[in-house]
């Protein structure tokens, strides 16, 4: 595997695991709270970063549907963030998160995992050697 590829893929554990604190902590408490902004921002960071260092080390280009798959998954993960902090800047810290913000949220976090697992399988289907 590319050495680029490994460090994406290292770091998009990292995504992961913030993504995860945040979104779990607003599915609890239902609010703007200041870990779920700092781990979804983190969150986002660590993506993004994830996603250059994986397209830069790629040799299957761009457009592969994994690749679709995940930056489809990183925009709405975005989109979740412009969201939440939107509710911060217009409301303050502590807000109640609307019914729909929060179920976007959920949503959005599952097609990430999604997108996160079947980057996984298939670098498992590719070192066993079969081809998808």
């Amino acid at each position: 595997m590319n050495k680029l590829v490994m460090v994406g893929s290292s770091i998009v554990f990292f995504a992961l695991l913030f993504y995860s604190i945040g979104i779990f902590t607003e599915q609890k408490h239902k609010k703007v709270l200041p870990r779920v902004l700092l781990f979804l921002t983190l969150g986002i960071i660590f993506d993004i970063t994830a996603t250059g260092f994986m397209i830069a080390g790629s040799s299957k280009g761009l457009f592969t549907l994994h690749g679709i798959i995940g930056y489809s998954s990183l925009l709405g993960m975005l989109i979740d963030n412009i969201l939440i902090w939107r509710l911060r800047i217009k409301n303050g810290i502590g807000t109640i998160v609307s019914d729909a913000i929060h179920k976007y949220s959920r949503y959005a976090y599952i097609w990430w995992v999604v997108a996160f697992i079947t980057g996984g399988l298939l670098v498992m289907v590719s070192k066993i050697g079969v081809k998808p």
